[in-house]
């Protein structure tokens, strides 16, 4: 079926709604200006009816009737006076706008007391960074005027500021990072601390921009989000740097409906970042990002996941429709990435042939195929304890060639075990993503630059950074996608991710899976059975003894010519992938 295209407003509306807006408040203020004196009379006129009525509610009963003739007695004389009712709407109007004026208290001209306090400690403490010796006006001085360098300051309810503009001299060192870095650290103390701050430096203009950030929503499970094909939404952040948004909902029950501003990642044949690395201490949410990944994935494309943590997280995907595997062992792990690597060749082989040949490349080599590796620095320790194959090593072929084949690998891990990652894995994982607490130095030797916020202690499951490619550094709130088996899961998240899980339509293989040797296979050996039981689905145990028989054979071309698991439907179109 072919897709529909997106609204228009989904798309660019967020500029269109942001002008109208503006037009509208702009309209709002012209009329409230002009009409100003007629609001004051009618909001005098209402509180002085209200004044009577209450006044008249008062009276005793007994004595309303004298009132009654006492204001008949005034109206004939105002009636039978020179000009009485033209003085009498004047004075009427006059009480009117008395009465009607606004009696907001105005606001202090200057800051109050503490808040003056917080801004004459900010400047003193900036002075030793923003003064010379040998500078004859110097902004900043011991005991020096604070209102010549802040030129704009707000405070939140507690008295901490929220937004402050700070002008410094020409001569600091504002395009070093490691000047920037001193000072980002010293406002982000003095302003208070446990709060995420944006800093914006203007080098032309010499001034710094500090505002508070606002928390990410926490409460936005996993659910369809409105994507293209090859897209895959990370989580979500800050409308600063993101024009597009998303319709989701959030809340407790999924009660409440918003746009918010996504990361999205693009990937497939014409993607500059392939492929990702995602990084955090125990709990920072890796695992759910590996989930919220694979259930994106399994919409359009088939899922081989390699557990090395071993804690039964991705139980809810096995025997899944498009799930190929999912491994907690080491054999079992070796096999699945050993026929990810032969199928990579395979779909470079088939796409060659097809370009050389002027023919568009061949339905199974178009379905993506997604490598998800949960830890795999765990296997290496073992692979190396036992002699055998490390799994990172059979990540080279769908790290090198995964973009052209449409492979796409994700590898999660945590900080102890970053040393153990292979060198192509560094390399060839672009997009970078870390959950979790972590230190400056971390951020920016993963992300490889440092982000424009300051990182806090206490960071929600599923809360970093992101970066893709050479791009900006996004905050990063990932969708909650938790263990549907895990008792600790609340009922609402629980429903969410399984009303994502396609059917459960493939059994797992009861009998041992095979595979292929390729020391084997060259000789005509064939098959080598694997004494560890692995859960490899039956479709891609197919795939591997068909890859064996036509090694031997001899039809192939030192590639095995594998089939898909499945082929891609009619209209499936490449992902479109740009940074």
């Amino acid at each position: 079926m072919a897709r529909r295209p997106l609204p228009r407003i989904l798309s660019n509306g967020s500029a269109q709604l942001a002008r109208s807006r503006e037009l509208a408040r702009t309209a709002a203020d012209s009329a409230t200006d002009v009409l100003h004196p007629l609001i004051t009379i009618t909001r005098g006129l209402r509180r002085l009816a209200s004044a009577g009525r209450r006044r008249w509610v008062d009276t005793p009963k007994e004595r309303r009737g004298t009132v009654l003739l006492a204001v008949a007695a005034v109206l004939m004389g105002v009636v039978l006076a020179p000009y009485g009712p033209l003085l009498a709407v004047v004075a009427l109007m006059a009480a009117a706008a008395w009465h009607g004026r606004d009696r907001t208290p105005a606001a202090p001209a200057g800051p109050a007391p503490g808040q003056l306090q917080r801004l004459t400690s900010l400047y003193e403490a900036l002075v030793p960074y923003f003064s010379a010796s040998d500078d004859p006006e110097p902004l900043y001085a011991r005991g020096g005027d604070w209102e010549k360098v802040f030129s704009e300051y707000e405070f939140d309810g507690d008295g901490r500021l929220a937004h402050l503009v700070i002008s410094y001299p020409a001569y600091f060192t504002d395009a070093e990072p490691e000047s920037r870095a001193r000072i980002e650290q010293l406002l982000g103390a003095k302003c208070g601390r446990g709060r995420e701050y944006h800093f914006g430096w203007d080098e032309e203009a010499n001034q710094l921009t500090v505002r508070v950030l606002a928390p990410l929503p926490t409460d936005i499970a996993a659910q369809p989000f409105v994507t293209a094909p090859g897209e895959t939404v990370l989580g979500f952040t800050d409308p600063t740097r993101v024009r597009r948004t998303l319709p989701l909902t959030h809340g407790a029950h999924g009660e409440e409906r918003t746009d918010v501003p996504p990361v999205v990642w693009r990937t497939g044949v014409r993607s500059t970042e392939p492929h990702l690395l995602a990084v955090g201490q125990p709990g920072s949410g890796t695992s759910t990002l590996l989930r919220s990944i694979a259930l994106q994935a399994l919409h359009h494309g088939d899922v081989v996941i390699v557990d090395g943590g071993g804690t039964g997280e991705y139980a809810c995907l096995t025997g899944r429709d498009g799930v190929l595997a999912v491994e907690c062992a080491l054999s079992g792990a070796v096999t699945s990435l050993e026929w990810a690597a032969a199928e990579t060749e395979r779909r470079l082989a088939a796409a060659g042939k097809a370009h050389q040949a002027g023919d568009p490349p061949p339905e199974d080599t178009r379905r993506p195929l997604w490598l998800l590796l949960d830890r795999p620095s765990v296997f290496t320790h073992l692979a190396a304890a036992d002699g055998g194959t490390d799994p990172q090593s059979l990540l080279q072929a769908p790290l090198r060639h995964g973009r052209a084949a449409n492979v796409t690998v994700v590898v999660a891990e945590q900080f102890d075990g970053l040393d153990a990652l292979a060198a192509p894995v560094r390399q060839h994982t672009r997009a970078r993503v870390v959950l979790g607490p972590a230190t400056a130095g971390q951020l920016e030797s993963v992300l490889g630059a440092p982000p424009h916020t300051t990182p806090v202690d206490q960071m929600p499951p599923g809360r970093g950074y992101a970066r893709l490619g050479t791009g900006p550094v996004h905050r990063l709130q990932v969708p909650a996608t938790p263990d549907p088996y895990d008792d600790a899961t609340s009922e609402a998240h629980r429903r969410a991710v399984l009303d994502l899980l396609p059917p459960r339509t493939t059994p797992v293989d009861e009998e041992a899976p095979v595979r292929v040797d390729s020391a084997a296979a060259e000789e005509g050996a064939g098959q080598v059975p694997v004494p560890e039981a692995v859960l490899l689905d039956k479709a891609a145990t197919e795939k591997v003894a068909a890859a064996a028989m036509a090694t031997e054979t001899g039809t192939g071309t030192g590639v095995p010519e594998t089939a898909s698991a499945q082929p891609a439907p009619e209209g499936a179109a490449v992902a479109e992938s740009s940074s």
